[in-house]
């Protein structure tokens, strides 16, 4: 299970963004811990409010718990993992709160610590969080048997998949998949030997080498989106240096950026905006799928809730009259079966609990199945999306380089044109 935490203030944000239903499937507040607040915001902003009697501006800690994708975790492994990152961190008994997630067919889980100690009125140091979470993850891997992914292996192996925070949301804001963007960098630097092939390799890809600012290497995009290289190949900057050169026989961003802005043409972009077009219009079913789905699960998990708190109430009611008053109930006390009658039904009310949560994972699991399927829709499409996109990203090198040379075939033109005229007026003088 990949655990990814933060110390962080913001309570109104964070709620907000755990109880956000638009980008998930479902949401589900599963626990209050220690709030006189029985919601996500109330909760979060007694955090905020009980940190103003101390200088912690980071006054909560945010963990996030991804199970591996072919894995639908149960309430209760989420559960065991919350309450073991909560002991390595040192956050035992702290107030705090959890929601489940669930989207493209997963379900993950989040938690929220308060880190104000309310006897002391101090922040709860957390130190190396990471790497205690970090070990831990690889504890949950190895406990359920699951594989290690190459970023939590100790043999020296990094999964290619870690990206910064940065080049994700710039891929998010160019509709891009950060792997597709590395992806393309190194494949062009795997079939290249020198700048020239480089250069010719990223074209086809829909990128254009330039100098930047600092005199090094990056790669601009039809926007003028600016790539560092070595950042997007995963290597030093001298290892790029060694292989392509000096970057000072490159053109700068600000050159780079004019002439791709001469050289892509109104037709290229409406080209560019029907592709986008097409593509949000075939994810049209699929999304309707979606939405229709989501609504039908939410009725029924409304439904299996309805009937296990009407249960609930009538098996209360029923343990209850076990318990007789009066005179009958103070005999039951002296003869200590009242004591024999309360510890079946705790027994029994334990024994219940268990039951409906097993209830709850056995229906979210069949659920998934069948959000899992149509997930397997969803990722084919966007698959055929991706190629689209790579063949129009060769297609907009392909022109851009037919561009170059009817421009420099005009060139030639005009300078032959204008050799022809001073001949013609050096013999007309003779």
């Amino acid at each position: 299970m990949i655990l990814k935490g933060s110390q962080r203030g913001g309570a109104y944000n964070l709620a907000a963004h755990l109880m956000n239903e638009h980008d998930n499937d479902h949401i589900t507040l599963y626990e209050v811990r220690g709030f006189v607040a029985r919601d996500l915001h109330g909760a979060l902003s007694e955090a905020y409010a009980i940190s103003k009697g101390t200088k912690c501006e980071q006054f909560m800690f945010s963990l996030s718990l991804n199970p591996p994708k072919d894995h639908t975790a149960t309430e209760q492994e989420l559960i065991d993992a919350a309450n073991r990152a909560e002991e390595k961190l040192g956050l035992s008994g702290q107030p705090r709160a959890m929601v489940f997630h669930e989207k493209e067919g997963r379900r993950h889980a989040h938690v929220v610590w308060s880190r104000i100690e309310a006897s002391t009125m101090k922040a709860i140091p957390l130190p190396h969080f990471k790497n205690r979470l970090m070990s831990l993850a690889r504890e949950l891997y190895l406990d359920h048997g699951w594989e290690l992914p190459e970023g939590l292996r100790r043999d020296g192996g990094k999964s290619p998949l870690n990206f910064s925070l940065a080049e994700w949301q710039q891929a998010k804001r160019l509709k891009l998949d950060p792997r597709e963007i590395k992806q393309s960098f190194q494949e062009a630097w795997k079939h290249s030997d020198n700048a020239k092939a480089f250069k010719h390799a990223l074209e086809d890809k829909g990128y254009f080498l330039a100098r930047g600012d600092r005199r090094g290497f990056v790669a601009l995009d039809i926007n003028g989106e600016a790539f560092s290289v070595p950042r997007m190949l995963g290597i030093k900057t001298r290892e790029v240096k060694a292989k392509l050169g000096d970057p000072a026989a490159l053109s700068s961003v600000d050159e780079t950026k004019l002439t791709i802005t001469r050289k892509v043409t109104d037709h290229i972009h409406d080209y560019i905006d029907q592709v986008d077009a097409q593509q949000v219009k075939d994810m049209e079913p699929l999304a309707e799928e979606r939405q229709r789905l989501k609504q039908a699960h939410r009725t029924e998990r409304q439904s299996l809730k309805a009937k296990q708190q009407a249960r609930w109430n009538a098996e209360t009611v029923e343990r209850s009259a076990r318990l007789n008053k009066g005179l009958k109930g103070l005999w039951q006390r002296l003869s200590g079966s009242a004591k024999t009658i309360k510890k079946q039904n705790e027994r029994e009310a334990w024994q219940a609990l268990q039951r409906d949560q097993q209830q709850r994972d056995d229906l979210v699991k069949a659920q998934m199945q069948d959000r899992q399927k149509l997930q397997r829709e969803i990722d084919k499409l966007r698959r055929k999306h991706i190629k689209d996109r790579q063949i129009l990203a060769r297609d907009i090198a392909q022109t851009m380089r037919m561009s170059d040379q009817i421009e420099r075939m005009q060139s030639r033109d005009r300078e032959i044109t204008s050799d022809r005229s001073k001949t013609t007026t050096r013999l007309t003088i003779r």
